[in-house]
């Protein structure tokens, strides 16, 4: 893991989810369902963000922040909807969905600021 902050919440974040995902694949169906998805990209936030640390290009920098964006909204989605069919509560979720909401904030910023600088965008 890089020591960006992005990569470093994102790696918490991440283990967080994967807990989570545990409790609620115990909660029937749509819950595994909701389970496997949220982890899926809960856990590509961070390793895409990790990944782009090393990309090969600014343009491979910021293609993996991008993916890394995309799957910090969906981890959002994942959350909403698993309070919006009571297989969470808002309280046991709210940790989660307010990282998500942050991370999407920062991937977003460090998004703009490697587009907008010449090399590779000044890390975060």
């Amino acid at each position: 893991m890089s020591g960006s902050i992005i990569c470093a919440r994102a790696f918490e974040f991440a283990r967080r989810i994967l807990i989570l995902g545990e409790k609620l694949s115990k909660r029937g169906a749509a819950g595994r369902h909701i389970a496997f998805q949220l982890m899926k990209c809960g856990t590509s936030v961070g390793a895409n963000a990790d990944e782009s640390q090393e990309g090969q290009s600014k343009a491979d920098f910021v293609a993996k922040l991008c993916i890394s964006r995309k799957e910090a909204r969906e981890s959002g989605f994942w959350l909403q909807l698993a309070i919006a069919t009571k297989l969470a509560t808002t309280e046991e979720v709210a940790w989660e969905l307010s990282e998500s909401r942050e991370l999407l904030r920062m991937i977003r910023a460090a998004i703009l600021t490697a587009k907008r600088f010449e090399g590779r965008g000044g890390g975060f």
